[in-house]
């Protein structure tokens, strides 16, 4: 009761003090007492409001990233409550750290302390909210710069990889107001894992899409527009799209599908170009057939030289300037997709070294491409057909991904009548007026070695390059006598999977 009563004392002692001094004293106390904690203690403070300023309307942007950063860290940092929220059109759940707690984090072996402050505002239903860091007195000017840079780098990663991509298509209006995009969720499935492609061109897609997507001080440095050009070509169900697709999720890109018969003129054309964002695949397939663009263009000087004839339409001047001209350069981190069925076509202008860098064959399945097709249709790794169905690939029995993932799909529920299937297909192909052929209209045939089918380098490289040999089919003498030969290996096949088999 002493206790109570001197402490009571010394209480009613200070409201006497706070009525009796100065203001202005008092304030000098406080920031007395202030200034010896500060001193003492081995801890300093960082506050991160969520606004700028006393107005609160500038949105503090190293706020957001802070928020980003202990998001992707719910799963390492020590935190005993977090927030969760999950959006209407996203699958994936977001973590915060809930309001007046605190999570740590440990960064260049010093353990670092994150708080997120949330204050009710008086008289008003608005919060104030902010996030404290405490860091280390000692180390402060060496690990906070440092720090810093790492939340930024993490944030923008996190938020690339996390944040719902969009599948855009013009609509018509860029000349208007409005946005000439309109735009759906893009949730393709196609990954690079699950694409029927040769092992070789796979890894050197993906390596060439990693080195572009980390080059932004190589292409600054060495002074081009940060953007990368891609032509598919290849007969109908190659998987043109589908290696699209995959290069978008593959690079957490959005993804624009330029539908060139709806634009009006090149001025409509630029306006697209320009409402475009960053890390983004543009794509305008079967480019052949989009407008006309791929004809000869010294057969038709005279026809161009009537101004009126290119006034209300796309022409191969304003294709070009969009592929590599000096709009090109208003965004930065974009693929351009061009597709097409016949890539001899299409104007060598529009593909060259600078618009379309790299080339790639999409054709019929060979025997890797094929095992990815079983593996995802069929679930299954291995099969006594396995080496039926790779001597007919040698023997020119080739089917598009489009055609083989048929058979696979009707016949899922039972895979050695799929893969019966498969080869008979395969055989008939051989046999038939067809063999050799990726598709029956499809003159011409890809050597299926992995070096052949992705070309980086200008047109005329096309049929000369080392190693990157694509011309017509060689002629291998009587087709009669391919066909002999084919049975004869075919047979013995068989009969070698038959005796493993105990027939």
């Amino acid at each position: 009761m002493e206790i109570l009563s001197q402490l009571w004392s010394f209480l009613g002692l200070l409201t006497v003090l706070q009525n009796i001094l100065p203001s202005q004293f008092l304030s000098l106390l406080h920031s007395l007492y202030e200034s010896l904690q500060d001193f003492f203690t081995p801890f300093s403070y960082f506050d991160i409001p969520e606004f700028n300023g006393y107005c609160s309307v500038d949105l503090n942007e190293l706020y957001r990233h802070v928020t980003l950063y202990l998001n992707s860290l719910h799963n390492s940092a020590a935190c005993r409550r977090l927030s969760l929220s999950r959006s209407k059109s996203s699958n994936r759940i977001s973590f915060t750290v809930a309001p007046n707690h605190s999570v740590h984090v440990t960064f260049n072996g010093q353990r670092l302390s994150w708080t997120h402050q949330v204050e009710t505002v008086q008289d008003s239903l608005d919060e104030k909210r902010s996030f404290s860091l405490k860091i280390p007195k000692r180390h402060r000017q060496a690990l906070l710069p440092l720090y810093l840079d790492h939340i930024t780098a993490t944030a923008a990663e996190f938020e690339r990889t996390s944040r719902e991509r969009r599948l855009f298509t013009n609509n018509g209006n860029a000349s208007s107001y409005d946005s000439g995009w309109v735009s759906v969720p893009f949730r393709h499935p196609s990954t690079f894992e699950t694409l029927a492609l040769e092992t070789e061109l796979k890894k050197q897609i993906m390596d060439d899409l990693k080195a572009f997507a980390a080059g932004r001080e190589f292409y600054s440095r060495v002074g081009r527009a940060w953007k990368r050009g891609y032509l598919l070509y290849g007969p109908p169900g190659s998987g043109k799209s589908s290696l699209i697709a995959a290069m978008a999720n593959f690079l957490c890109y959005d993804v624009y599908d330029l539908e060139l018969t709806k634009v009006s003129d090149n001025s409509e054309l630029r306006s697209l170009l320009i409402q475009t964002t960053n890390r983004s695949v543009i794509v305008i397939e079967d480019i052949d057939c989009s407008v006309d663009l791929t004809a000869d263009r010294v057969s038709k000087v005279a026809a161009r030289e009537d101004h009126e004839e290119e006034i209300g339409r796309v022409t191969l001047s304003g294709l070009l300037n969009f592929t590599d001209g000096l709009w090109s350069c208003c965004g930065e981190e974009r693929i351009v997709v061009f597709t097409t069925n016949y890539r001899e076509k299409i104007d060598s202008a529009l593909i060259r070294c600078g618009r379309m860098d790299v080339h790639v064959s999409l054709g019929t399945c060979g025997p890797a491409a094929f095992r990815t097709l079983v593996k995802n249709y069929l679930e299954i790794e291995s099969h006594p057909l396995f080496d039926v169905v790779d001597s007919c690939i040698r023997s020119g029995g080739g089917l598009t991904p489009a055609q083989i993932g048929e058979i696979l799909l009707r016949n899922r529920r039972d895979a050695d009548v799929a893969m019966r299937e498969v080869v008979a297909a395969l055989q008939a192909r051989v046999l038939g007026s067809g063999g050799g052929r990726g598709a029956a209209e499809y003159e011409e045939i890809v050597m299926r070695s992995p070096e052949s089918v992705l070309v980086v380098g200008s047109p005329e490289n096309w049929d000369s390059s080392p190693g990157k040999y694509v011309g017509k089919r060689r002629k291998e003498g009587p087709a009669s006598e391919k066909k002999v030969n084919f049975l004869v290996r075919l047979r013995s096949l068989t009969k070698s999977d038959s005796g493993r088999r105990g027939v």
